[in-house]
């Protein structure tokens, strides 16, 4: 390759690295006299038209859960045949499986649905270097707005399974977490799958953040935490259908967070 094909080709590669998205877009400082399809007043019919878009597409999903973890997580990993073998537990059981659409523990709950024989939805979202849908998904849906994409991962699912997983795994454990700890979302359980990986987590809430009165014990009390693929399914059929299940643990840490806020009991 002479040095002109290999300039070129590194600004080929600086392009592709500097491509903006939809996200950094509206989250970019505001510029006066900019054209109207770049403001952030007509971004607003381009979020409110992902919404229409999500909604009319998983409307008729049916009782589902959402899957997440780590996208690093090769085939060969114990947690990616754990993620596959909940999921497939979770179909056979009667339920969608809904991850994030792309690699990792996301294509093994996508496998395990598939082979399930139930529907396997993957919700994508639109970053600066490309990342492809599994080769499992039945439904897919792509956004731009990451903020769209994690409301729709949690209106259409009854509980959360959380495998080991980095900052966008913990992104949406802590966003859950925090809908139920304040009742914005009710008889919803999050499941830890992996002790091990997430004791130091755990570890630290109670022995950092729960002394310095951050958060209550009740809070804690909201995560569930399994190492076993069939303990994992009854508890979610559990929550199904018996809707009162959770509702002492939940209101626990509602009364808490009540308390915190200044405002009396109901």
């Amino acid at each position: 390759m002479d040095d002109a094909t290999k300039d070129d080709a590194t600004r080929g590669r600086t392009r592709r690295n500097k491509r903006q998205t939809e996200d950094e877009r509206l989250l970019a400082r505001p510029r006066p006299n900019t054209d109207f399809l770049s403001t952030d007043t007509w971004r607003v019919l381009r979020i409110m038209g992902e919404f229409v878009d999500g909604f009319e597409m998983l409307a008729d999903v049916g009782p589902a859960v959402t899957i997440f973890g780590s996208a690093r997580v090769s085939v060969d990993d114990p947690m990616y045949q754990a993620a596959a073998d909940v999921a497939r537990a979770l179909g056979e059981a009667g339920f969608a499986i809904i991850t994030g659409g792309g690699p990792g523990i996301m294509e093994a709950g996508n496998r395990g649905a598939r082979e399930a024989g139930a529907r396997s939805v993957g919700l994508n979202i639109e970053l600066p270097f490309e990342q492809h849908l599994n080769p499992y998904v039945d439904t897919s849906v792509t956004f731009r707005y990451f903020f769209v994409r994690k409301m729709m991962l949690v209106k259409y699912a009854q509980a959360f399974v959380i495998f080991p997983g980095g900052f966008g795994t913990l992104d949406e454990l802590f966003e859950a977490l925090t809908l139920v700890q304040t009742g914005k979302v009710r008889n919803f359980p999050i499941i830890l799958f992996n002790s091990t990986y997430w004791n130091g987590l755990l570890n630290w809430m109670r022995e950092t953040v729960l002394p310095a009165r951050k958060i209550a014990a009740a809070d804690i009390d909201l995560l569930i935490v399994s190492d076993s693929v069939d303990e994992v399914r009854d508890l979610i059929v559990r929550s199904a259908y018996d809707t009162q299940w959770r509702s002492g643990t939940e209101a626990a840490a509602h009364e808490v967070t009540r308390r915190v806020l200044g405002r009396r009991s109901e």
